[in-house]
């Protein structure tokens, strides 16, 4: 199918109206803020204000584009998938590389979602140190709020109505609730910190690294891949991008949904590295734990906290198209399409679930999963695959000064990663030794 005939027709095959730019705004956000949200005030606590504020303006601009040169290849080629100007670029080897790095990151981050929303309703123990969930403060300890059956409520009575949706475009509303409820999170802990800071609670951040025996140069480079995960949303970029009536509506919606993320990040990091210092956690809700002198101040922790889980959630059912439909290609390359199939539809539905959740109750910590899918299959759909694409040039429309861009992006991206893989594996057999 050709763009030109193609472009307003959805991804999973139904024939509705074009939607609109401010839902694929909220859409793209949707798809950007979500677990990394939280890590950036250790971002801040690591690099120090201004490195880190610079890192997240830097990876926006480059996410930008990247998204640029995706959707001008795809324009110009015979395809409507992220895949499929990878095997334009590429061949099969290509497209097979991009949809295993989607499916990687995908899966990933449904498991990181869960393994959130597990944390803030029924706590997290670390070692010794024991973090209760809300549903535990405010019921005490019971079989019906542990882990196990609070996820497995939240996925039959929440996520799965809204993963059987067919249409990226119907959950237009559940994400700019999603959007207004990271606003919410971000205004909450900028109240808490103004509040914090008038007290005389809160420490001078540092804006710059400190470097000393138990931080070296090479471990700032370990902050790169969670800016890179928290900014990586390629995967939605063609169901959403196409369900849109013109191609550069997908570029104003992705450049303010950049720049509303961006002063998000930019604000959640500052806020909550000023409220907490050098106590902030690689979590930042499991600070939000701590007990407070006041009333008001544990209503608005608990609600920092409920704010955020309920954001994950909405923000689930976005991860689940494109990862259905490129774990479908894999699978079923010569079925057709997968909403004309309901049952293939459902099944595969079910399954990524049922995984999703077992995978969440099995593995404890979240920080395992920024690491590994920053340094490789998030770095590779968000600037390596796209910049490959320029630099391949199958169609002939890269300019020099796009081959440049890619070349940068490319190094960029290769150099930060392998340097961030191999700090975290010696400081890995360091604390071991």
């Amino acid at each position: 199918m050709s763009p030109a005939a193609g472009v307003n027709v959805p991804l999973l095959g139904e024939t509705n109206a074009p939607a609109s730019v401010p839902s694929a705004v909220f859409n793209v956000a949707t798809s950007i803020i979500g677990a990394g949200i939280m890590s950036i005030p250790a971002i801040m606590k690591v690099l120090g204000v201004i490195p880190a504020v610079a890192m997240i303006l830097a990876v926006a601009l480059l996410a930008e584009l990247s998204v640029e040169f995706l959707m001008r290849f795809t324009h110009s080629g015979e395809t409507t998938t992220y895949a499929g100007v990878m095997r334009e670029a590429f061949g099969s080897p290509g497209a097979l590389a991009a949809q295993l790095c989607v499916i990687v990151t995908n899966v990933g981050g449904l498991i990181l979602y869960l393994i959130i929303i597990g944390d803030v309703l029924s706590g997290k123990q670390n070692g010794g140190e024991v973090h209760l969930g809300l549903l535990q403060q405010l019921f005490g300890t019971h079989w019906w709020n542990s882990r196990e059956f609070a996820l497995l409520f939240t996925l039959v009575f929440v996520m799965l109505p809204l993963v059987l949706y067919r249409r990226v475009d119907s959950l237009k509303y559940s994400s700019a609730v999603s959007t207004l409820l990271a606003v919410a999170f971000v205004g909450i802990c900028c109240g808490l910190a103004v509040s914090a800071l008038v007290q005389g609670k809160t420490k001078t951040p540092r804006l710059f690294p400190k470097l000393d025996y138990q931080t070296s140069f090479f471990d700032l480079f370990t902050a790169v891949p969670v800016v890179v995960t928290a900014f990586t949303f390629h995967f939605n970029v063609h169901p959403i991008g196409f369900e849109l009536a013109k191609p550069s509506h997908m570029t104003t919606a992705v450049r303010l949904a950049l720049l509303l993320c961006a002063v998000i990040y930019i604000a959640i990091g500052l806020f909550g590295y000023l409220l907490f210092g050098d106590s902030t956690q690689s979590d930042i809700l499991i600070n939000f734990d701590q007990n407070v002198d006041s009333t008001v101040g544990s209503l608005l922790n608990s609600l920092v906290r409920v704010s955020y889980a309920l954001h994950i959630m909405l923000v689930f059912p976005l991860l689940n198209f494109s990862l259905r439909a490129n774990i479908d290609e894999v699978l079923f390359p010569k079925k057709p399409l997968l909403a004309t199939d309901n049952k293939r539809f459902v099944i595969l539905t079910l399954v990524l679930l049922v995984f999703s959740y077992l995978a969440a109750i099995a593995i404890p910590d979240i920080w395992y999963f920024f690491q590994f899918l920053g340094s490789s299959s998030a770095v590779c759909l968000a600037f390596i695959f796209p910049g490959c694409i320029v630099l391949r040039d199958v169609h002939g429309i890269s300019t020099r000064r796009d081959k440049i861009i890619a070349l940068v992006m490319i190094i960029l991206a290769a150099v930060t990663s392998v340097l961030a893989i191999s700090t975290n594996i010696y400081n890995a057999f360091s604390t071991k030794s």
